[in-house]
């Protein structure tokens, strides 16, 4: 209900009657209340059953003009001076208060200074934002669940707080009765026994917890969500054509990182046009067209490699019960793909799951990517096999601590240290899928290495993980030239860590921790790149040539 100008008030008639006598204030004003509702706005009647206009319409006034009896003046809140004023109306002289006139009052009345002001546009729009935000959790239904789930046989609750981004769930706080995942089971049954699929149960760390468990471990509590708020929605229409087009880009990419393999055999004006600054006239492109089907073996490799990564995501989540998306490939024309982003589709069952589904795409497209490397480097070794061969400048193999050691120990001393190296194609679809896989693994956001991080080590340790990852990329220690584009895209597309699991409690066991201790230091080897005095040392590319 909006405010409106004081001339609006003309005739206004103030009638209070007193009640008998007896009964506390806050019965009588029930009474008043109850009685006077016909001439309240429609905010007023609705403001009982709205907990949010109880607190924070304290400055509000309401009018409502009926007829020619007049309007009724009502402020709403609960302060000490709106009681006194009510009582000193309802105990005054009822007799002086039929006499009164309906004539014009000596002070208009309008909004009253004490308290902050809303505008009808303020009002409508706190309403919106409470009809179009997430459905909360309903009230009976928590009552219900505190009497049929919680007790002294499982989690004693001792008090509740708001659950969930916008405060739309519950979060129950007590004492744990029993072994966590047992009485977790047993409530999660239950739950589905009260209230059907209506709800999710989460079991979650206690916030600002002080101490352990008595029992080991983290003090624990339980929060609750509707399924439709907890759960991710499904694919629509419009991803699926996204998904569509990032395919057909990353297909392209891979063919142009095919066909600048072969640089040293491209027609010189093409080269001379995207390597000299200065090259204005663009070339006939028609002239590439002889090397696309060179370039398709390589594409083939790197395009496999993502394939077989992504693959590898929905073979660990299948027997888990995890939902995933369709992936959407991301394009580059450096390394062909810079991989995919592949969403969960369905809530984690537990921190288990979470690593190993994030870990088994790297895992597999890196044990792809480093086959295809090795079997290159040993066909490249082999004298028999030099017209499969390319040429590449041998400062490609500084990009690399790792690799760039492996294929010095493989190709040798003489063939490293020179201006160009001739290395079978193979070898670069496994040396762009290793890097790439390296990327994705860091532990950062949403990828797959802070997704697996987050699953070992909770949230707070992916923070701290996180940043120092984006100072080494911001600086160029990781990644060298790709460090910043690769920046760049996690802050937009993955930086939000992923949500907890429904047991976002329970530990992943030492192996996978350290599983993926030895993943992460594999992932800093690879990124890493040669400085010019250990390659030079090393005999990794001809540092004089540069």
């Amino acid at each position: 209900m909006g405010t409106l100008p004081s001339s609006s008030f003309l005739n206004l008639n103030f009638r209070f009657r007193p009640l008998p006598a007896g009964g506390s204030f806050r019965e009588r004003n029930s009474a008043i209340l109850q009685r006077n509702s016909r001439n309240l706005c429609f905010l007023c009647k609705e403001r009982p059953e709205i907990s949010m206009f109880r607190r924070r319409f304290d400055g509000l006034r309401c009018f409502s003009i009926n007829g020619n009896e007049g309007g009724e003046e009502r402020r709403t809140g609960t302060s000490s001076n709106a009681a006194e004023e009510v009582e000193k109306r309802v105990g005054g002289d009822d007799a002086r208060s039929e006499q009164t006139p309906a004539s014009v009052s000596s002070r208009a009345p309008g909004i009253s200074s004490e308290g902050p002001l809303y505008s009808s546009f303020q009002v409508d729009s706190i309403k919106l934002m409470e009809l179009l935000g997430p459905e909360k959790v309903d009230p009976s239904d928590v009552k219900l669940i505190k009497e049929k789930l919680f007790g002294y046989s499982t989690f004693w609750v001792t008090r509740e707080e708001p659950f969930g981004d916008l405060g739309e769930g519950i979060l129950f706080l007590g004492n744990l009765r029993g072994k966590r995942e047992d009485v977790f089971s047993k409530l999660q049954r239950q739950l589905r026994e009260v209230t059907g699929d209506k709800y999710n149960l989460f079991m979650v760390e206690e916030p600002n917890s002080e101490g352990t468990d008595p029992r080991g471990g983290p003090r624990v509590s339980f929060g609750l969500l509707r399924k439709e708020v907890s759960e991710p929605g499904p694919t629509t229409l419009w991803q699926y054509v996204i998904s569509i087009l990032l395919f057909v880009l990353t297909i392209g990419s891979c063919v142009e990182l095919g066909i600048a393999s072969q640089i040293k055999s491209l027609p010189p004006e093409v080269v001379k046009y995207f390597t000299d600054p200065n090259a204005t006239e663009p070339p006939d492109m028609q002239l590439l067209l002889p090397f696309v089907e060179s370039a398709l073996p390589l594409a083939y490799g790197v395009l496999g490699v993502q394939l077989f990564h992504e693959v590898g995501h929905f073979l660990a989540a299948f027997p888990r019960k995890v939902k995933l998306s369709i992936p959407y490939f991301i394009p580059n024309i450096t390394l062909g793909s810079f991989g995919a982003i592949t969403q969960f589709k369905s809530i984690l069952p537990d921190r288990r799951a979470m690593v190993d589904v994030s870990m088994a795409g790297p895992l597999a497209g890196a044990a792809l990517s480093f086959s295809m490397f090795i079997v290159g480097l040993l066909l490249s070794s082999n004298p028999t096999g030099t017209g499969d061969l390319v040429q590449v400048p041998s400062m490609l193999f500084q990009g690399s601590l790792l690799l760039g050691l492996i294929s010095r120990a493989t190709l040798g001393y003489t063939a490293m240290h020179a201006a160009t190296v001739s290395i079978h194609p193979l070898v670069i679809a496994g040396w762009c899928g290793l890097t790439t896989t390296a990327f994705n693994m860091l532990p950062v956001g949403c990828l797959d290495g802070g997704r697996a991080l987050q699953g070992a080590f909770g949230k707070d340790a992916l923070v701290g993980f996180g940043l120092t990852t984006y100072c080494l990329l911001g600086l160029g220690v990781l990644g060298g030239p790709l460090s910043l584009p690769w920046g760049l895209y996690v802050l937009i597309c993955q930086r939000s860590p992923e949500k907890p699991c429904l047991n976002d409690v329970s530990e992943v066991g030492t192996w996978r921790r350290t599983s993926l201790i030895f993943a992460v230091f594999l992932v800093v080897l690879t990124l890493l790149p040669l400085w010019d005095e250990l390659a030079e040392e090393l005999g990794v590319g001809l540092v004089s040539t540069f």
